[in-house]
């Protein structure tokens, strides 16, 4: 069974491998990963790096906050026409 690292894990053990403070045995042993994978996620965070400072990541994060926003708005309205047929329902009993 494959194990499923979670992104800020691999961010921290990428960012220790990157300084270089520690060998990447060091970090295989400290934190159970192989260190082929310890490896791959420093070359991607390093390839990966320019990306956090592109414009079209900011407008991606912005379109992303506005569709969140929305669906945010769309709960609440559900949740209040849920109510009401909760209300509706028991003075029909």
């Amino acid at each position: 069974m494959r194990k499923k690292f979670e992104a800020p894990l691999k961010a921290k053990v990428a960012i220790e491998a990157l300084r270089g403070e520690k060998t990447i045995a060091e970090l295989s042993s400290e934190y159970g990963v192989h260190p082929n994978q310890i490896s791959k996620w420093k070359q991607d965070l390093f390839l990966g790096a320019a990306e956090v400072f592109t414009k079209e990541n900011k407008d991606k994060a912005n379109l992303m906050e506005e569709e969140k926003d929305k669906l945010f708005k769309n709960i609440g309205k559900l949740q209040v026409e849920n109510d009401w047929l909760k209300k509706k329902l028991d003075i029909l009993r």
